[in-house]
């Protein structure tokens, strides 16, 4: 794929600053940063922070596959592999950003407090389209809740604390991952009350089944992968 992948852009064209660093990246090294957020979102029960400036690089890159693709000969058996291949990278960031928008519909109060309670200078976990998604559907629900349903009711009744309304996250499911660094002394909680905290050391390769409680500060640095 380097053929299309790369004839408009080198190495020194690709910035996933997604940390406000210049991480310079090739094409296909993007796209594997891509598919690393994609898998680490889709199967973690938390919205985790936002990658909108690695999305706006591939959809850049896109755009200029699609160009280089209109440049192979009709015919040609490549054209079908390469059209695959980006139909491909769009699947994987079209998955991507509807399992954000899934999770800001099912957490919208609790992913608005938190974007509200972050440290100043603290990374935003929404982009700023996704933000304002968050608030207008939170403001259609109210809308709608007292429209059908909290007029009809005592005074006394018609208002809703939308942050205990709503279920958050359950962030003690259980996850799959694999260990990308070796990670030493990873306290375990106790499974049951008979049981005792204990630590386990994760050896980069290997797999494991734990709870997400435990893992995601490992999941944010990028420790671990999701599976």
């Amino acid at each position: 794929m380097s053929d299309v992948m790369s004839d408009d852009h080198d190495a020194s064209d690709m910035s996933g600053g997604d940390d406000g660093q210049e991480d310079v990246m090739t094409p296909s090294e993007l796209i594997g940063k891509l598919e690393e957020a994609w898998l680490n979102e889709k199967f973690s029960p938390e919205l985790l922070e936002n990658k909108s400036e690695r999305v706006e690089c591939v959809m850049e890159q896109l755009t200029h596959m699609e160009d280089n693709l209109q440049r192979v000969r009709k015919g040609d058996m490549k054209a079908s592999v390469h059209r695959m291949e980006i139909d491909r990278i769009r699947y994987v960031l079209s998955s991507y950003l509807r399992s954000r928008l899934q999770k800001i519909e099912k957490f919208f109060p609790h992913v608005l407090e938190k974007e509200k309670s972050r440290a100043e200078g603290d990374t935003s976990f929404l982009s700023p389209e996704e933000f304002a998604f968050a608030k207008e559907y939170l403001a259609n629900t109210e809308t709608y809740l007292k429209a059908v349903a909290l007029k009809h009711m005592p005074p006394n009744l018609q208002t809703v604390d939308m942050l205990k309304a709503v279920p958050e996250p359950c962030l003690d499911s259980f996850v799959f991952l694999r260990v990308r660094a070796r990670q030493e002394n990873i306290l375990v909680e106790p499974e049951t009350d008979d049981q005792r905290e204990y630590v386990v050391d994760l050896d980069e390769g290997s797999q494991h089944l734990m709870r997400y409680r435990t893992i995601a500060p490992l999941v944010s640095s990028g420790a671990v992968q999701l599976i």
